[in-house]
C-alpha cells in the first residue's frame, strides 16, 4: 500500500493539468518551459563561450610537453646527451683518435722533425679515421619534460577587435533569444485572447439557440392550434440545426486552440480565465517604437561588428610581436636529476608582412564595402519597420471603428429579430422573415467576433514589433 501511494505521489507532477489558467501564468510558463526559448538560450551560452575563447587568446598558451624517445641514430643520440648535459670527448671518438696521436707524439720525440711511417705531413691518416663511438653509438633512451609559454605581445589590435566582435555577437544572440521569446509570448497572448473570443462567441450562439428553441416552441404551439404550417416548423428546426452546427464547430476550434496553448506552455491546459476586454493599444511615440524594435537594434549591432571587422583587416598591415619562454629538463631516466640538467630558452619574435599579392588590401576594401552596405541596411530596416508600424496602426484604428459599428449592429439586429418574432406571433410576419432576421443577427455576431479577433492580432503584432511589455 505504501509503495502504491509513493508511486501515485511520484506520478502526480506528470498528470498535473492547468485549470483556470490566467494570462500572466500562461506567459510565465512560456518563459520557463517553451522548448524553442530553451534552444535560443543555449545559443546565447554558446556565444558567451566563444567570447571567452576570443578573450583567452590574449593570455597566451602554456603547455606541458613530455617526450619519451629511444633512438640509435647518431645525431639523435649525440643530441640527447647534449640535452642531458652528459656529452663527453669520448662521444666524439677521441678513444680512436688518441692512440694514433700518441704514436705520432712518441715518434716525433724520438726523431725530432720526422713522422712515423704511414703519416703524411698533413696527418691525413688520423683525420680519415671514422670513430665508431660517434657514428655508430648504442641506442639511448631520452625523457624530456618542459613547460612552453607563448604569448602575443602586439598583433595590430586584432585580438582586441575579435574580443569586441564576439561580445557584440553575444549581444546579438541575446536579441535573437528575446525575439524568439517575444514570438512565443505573442502567440500565447493571441491564442489566449482567441479562446476568450471563441468562448464569448459560443455564449452568444447559445443565447441565439435559446431564442430559436423558444421560436420552435412557439411555432409548434401555433401548428398545433392551426395557425402555422408544418413547413414553418421544419424551417425553424433547420435553423436550429445550423446554430447547433456553428456551436459545435466553435467548440472544436476552441479545443484546437487549447491544444496549441498547451504546446506553447509545454503543459496541458484545460481551462483559462476568460477575458471579455480587447487588447489595449500601446501608448508611445513613433521614435520610441522604432528604438525598441529588435531588428533595428540588431542592425545597429551588425553595423558595429562591421566597423570592428574593418579594424581586424587593417591590422594585417601592422607588425606582429610575440614572446616565447621554455623551461625543462632531459635525461635517459624520467625526471632524473631534474634541476641539475634543467635549461631555459626565452625569445621575442617580430613578424611583419611586406607583400602578399595585395590580398590583405583586397580584404580590407571588402570589409569597408561590407560596412557601407550595413549602413544602408540599417537605414532600410528603420524605414521598412516604420512603414510596417504605420500600416498596423492604421489597420487597428480601422478595426476599432468597425468594432464600434458592429456592436451597434448586433444590438440593432437583436431588437429587429425580437420585433419580427413578436409580429410573427401576431400573424403579421412569415416565419421566413423571422428566420432571415435571425440569420442577420448571427452574421452580425460572427462579424463582430471576427473583427475583434483581427484587431487583437494586429495589436499583438504591433507589441511584438516594438518589444513592448515583454522584457
Amino acid at each position: 500500500m505504501k509503495k502504491m501511494l509513493l508511486a501515485v505521489a511520484c506520478a502526480m507532477p506528470l498528470l498535473a493539468v492547468q485549470q483556470n489558467l490566467s494570462l500572466e501564468q500562461a506567459l510565465d510558463l512560456v518563459r520557463q518551459n517553451n522548448l524553442e526559448v530553451k534552444v535560443a538560450e543555449k545559443e546565447v551560452l554558446m556565444k558567451e563561450q566563444e567570447h571567452k575563447e576570443a578573450v583567452g587568446y590574449n593570455f597566451g598558451r602554456l603547455d606541458l610537453v613530455v617526450n619519451a624517445l629511444r633512438s640509435n641514430d647518431a645525431g639523435n643520440v649525440f643530441g640527447f646527451k647534449l640535452q642531458s648535459r652528459e656529452a663527453s670527448f669520448a662521444d666524439f671518438g677521441f678513444s680512436e683518435f688518441l692512440a694514433p696521436m700518441g704514436q705520432v707524439l712518441e715518434a716525433m720525440n724520438a726523431n725530432p722533425g720526422g713522422l712515423p711511417a704511414g703519416f703524411t705531413q698533413g696527418m691525413g691518416s688520423i683525420l680519415d679515421i671514422q670513430p665508431k663511438d660517434l657514428n655508430d653509438p648504442d641506442a639511448r633512451n631520452h625523457f624530456q619534460e618542459k613547460l612552453q609559454y607563448q604569448v602575443p605581445l602586439y598583433v595590430g589590435g586584432k585580438l582586441q577587435k575579435y574580443g569586441q566582435i564576439t561580445d557584440k555577437m553575444t549581444a546579438i544572440s541575446k536579441l535573437d533569444r528575446q525575439k524568439v521569446l517575444n514570438q512565443k509570448l505573442f502567440e500565447t497572448r493571441k491564442t489566449y485572447y482567441n479562446i476568450s473570443l471563441v468562448d464569448n462567441f459560443i455564449r452568444n450562439l447559445n443565447q441565439i439557440l435559446k431564442n430559436v428553441e423558444e421560436l420552435e416552441e412557439t411555432v409548434q404551439n401555433m401548428v398545433d392550434e392551426g395557425y402555422a404550417l408544418d413547413i414553418d416548423l421544419l424551417q425553424v428546426r433547420t435553423k436550429k440545426a445550423d446554430v447547433l452546427r456553428m456551436i459545435n464547430q466553435a467548440k472544436l476550434n476552441r479545443d484546437l486552440a487549447y491544444q496549441y496553448l498547451s504546446f506553447l506552455v509545454d503543459d496541458e491546459v484545460r481551462s483559462i480565465v476568460v477575458l471579455d476586454n480587447d487588447v489595449p493599444m500601446p501608448r508611445m511615440t513613433k521614435e520610441e517604437m522604432l528604438s525598441r524594435n529588435i531588428d533595428i537594434q540588431k542592425a545597429h549591432m551588425g553595423l558595429e561588428v562591421t566597423d570592428l571587422a574593418v579594424g581586424v583587416e587593417k591590422s594585417s598591415f601592422l607588425p606582429q610581436i610575440g614572446a616565447f619562454a621554455e623551461y625543462g629538463s632531459a635525461d635517459n631516466t624520467f625526471l632524473n636529476d631534474f634541476t641539475d640538467k634543467d635549461a631555459y630558452t626565452v625569445g621575442v619574435q617580430l613578424k611583419w608582412n611586406i607583400f602578399n599579392g595585395f590580398t590583405d588590401y583586397a580584404k580590407y576594401e571588402k570589409a569597408k564595402i561590407q560596412n557601407m552596405k550595413m549602413q544602408h541596411q540599417v537605414d532600410l530596416a528603420k524605414k521598412g519597420i516604420a512603414l510596417q508600424i504605420d500600416k498596423i496602426i492604421t489597420s487597428i484604428k480601422s478595426k476599432d471603428y468597425d468594432i464600434q459599428s458592429l456592436r451597434e449592429k448586433v444590438k440593432f439586429t437583436k431588437r429587429v429579430y425580437e420585433n419580427y418574432y413578436s409580429r410573427y406571433k401576431e400573424g403579421l410576419m412569415s416565419i421566413n422573415d423571422v428566420l432571415i432576421k435571425n440569420s442577420e443577427e448571427i452574421q452580425a455576431v460572427l462579424s463582430l467576433v471576427k473583427t475583434r479577433f483581427e484587431r487583437n492580432n494586429k495589436v499583438f503584432e504591433l507589441e511584438n514589433i516594438i518589444n513592448k511589455g515583454i522584457l
